[in-house]
């Protein structure tokens, strides 16, 4: 197979998350809350794989004709931000204006944190919540907290986009990595098993709300400890 059919593959492996997140939207239309999540979390992982494998297979040069960074960009708008915002909305988690306030603050603010030319630290991460809404609903479904919890922590998690509060990628950024990715995977598991049954089963599954909630923590907070923990000597010159 030449470099460009390589190339123009990893496009098209990109392109199959519109399709993750039309049948998403489909599920989310008939209220199928776990299809939904999972067919996410499909995109989620797709998302995951082919940047790496542009980097491999250098698409950049080897497949000028589509932007694959803006390819990327739309569907992740799409699986990261409009259908889980679609999703909180329809729910009934938040109620009276709480739902149009927070979902209308989740699409404003991605929007322009998406054409941030800021967004990317020196260090691979993430400068601002990197607007992982797909995960943050997740969670919210699983452990489905009071109206004004959700609400509270949606209005926080949007104005950090903003300040310049660190957010690590769980595979490009180097310092803990051998941490950050294995809780990643965790965390994938945890919402997959989540998704496979129906989110509203009483006392379900409580390891697997406390699995999701431990490692939505260290994801949303490992940037933040690497900013106070200074890096070490040694790693620095390692």
């Amino acid at each position: 197979m030449s470099s460009t059919l390589r190339a123009y593959s990893v496009h098209l492996f990109t392109a199959t998350g519109a399709v993750l997140a039309m049948l998403a939207i489909l599920e989310a239309a008939k209220a199928d809350w776990d299809a939904m999540f999972f067919w996410l979390l499909m995109a989620f992982i797709v998302d995951g794989i082919d940047g790496p494998l542009a980097r491999r297979f250098d698409v950049v040069d080897n497949a000028k004709r589509i932007d694959g960074v803006l390819l990327d960009m739309i569907i992740d708008y799409l699986t990261y931000v409009f259908i889980p915002a679609f999703a909180l909305f329809q729910s009934g988690l938040l109620t009276g204006w709480t739902g149009w306030f927070t979902t209308l603050i989740i699409t404003f603010a991605s929007s322009l944190y998406f054409a941030d030319t800021r967004m990317k630290t020196a260090d691979k991460s993430f400068s601002g919540f990197p607007s992982c809404w797909n995960m943050v609903v997740l969670v919210l479904f699983a452990i489905e907290p009071h109206f004004w919890t959700i609400t509270v922590v949606c209005v926080v998690l949007a104005i950090t986009m903003f300040l310049p509060i660190k957010f690590i990628h769980p595979v490009r950024t180097k310092r803990w990595r051998m941490v950050s990715f294995p809780v990643t995977v965790l965390w994938i598991v945890f919402a997959v098993m989540a998704t496979l049954e129906p989110f509203d089963m009483p006392g379900q599954f409580d390891y697997i709300k406390w699995g999701i909630m431990l490692t939505s923590i260290y994801m949303l907070t490992a940037g933040f400890m690497q900013m106070l923990i200074p890096v070490s000597h040694s790693a620095r010159t390692s």
